[in-house]
Formats: C-alpha cells, sequence, structure tokens
C-alpha cells in the first residue's frame, strides 16, 4: 500500500478548489482520487486523511467545509460535506 503525504494531500484539496469559479466546491472524494487514481479502493482509504488534512485547512482559514451549501464549524461537522477556498470579497 503505498502512503500519501500531508502536503500531498494538502496540495491536491487546494489545487483542486483552486481550479473551481469562485464560490464551487469539491467534493473530497475528488482530491483522494487525484492522488490515489480511480481504480480499486485506493482512494476510499485517504478519505479519512482528506478529512483531516481538510479540518486543519478549515481552522487555518486556508478552506471552508460546507454542508448542503453553508458552512460549517470544522471540529463538528458530519455527513457528506464540501470543499472550496474562502470567498475573496
Amino acid at each position: 500500500m503505498t502512503t500519501h503525504s500531508a502536503t500531498e494531500i494538502e496540495a491536491a484539496i487546494l489545487r483542486l478548489a483552486g481550479e473551481r469559479d469562485s464560490g464551487k466546491t469539491i467534493c473530497p472524494s475528488e482530491a483522494a482520487r487525484a492522488i490515489a487514481g480511480n481504480e480499486g479502493a485506493a482512494w476510499g482509504a485517504l478519505m479519512p486523511d482528506v478529512r483531516k488534512i481538510a479540518v486543519r485547512l478549515a481552522n487555518e482559514g486556508r478552506l471552508v467545509i460546507t454542508r448542503k451549501g453553508k458552512p460549517v464549524d470544522p471540529n463538528d461537522f458530519k455527513g457528506v460535506y464540501r470543499l472550496g477556498l474562502p470567498r475573496q470579497d
């Protein structure tokens, strides 16, 4: 099993989120698949690390975690979530 660094996961999240139009988000699985590929279950094993790094980035103000289109507390959310860059208003 290949391990992926936190730096690699962080870069994938920020790159994919940055490629979206302002106000648009990505699914965390997009970052996992970008790193591990779409084949098999390898990307699924990355999902806990993607979430952990997304929470850190959100706490640093570099990412926004949303649920049902609304920002959530990065330290207290459940279920399906999306990732986007903070608005630059």
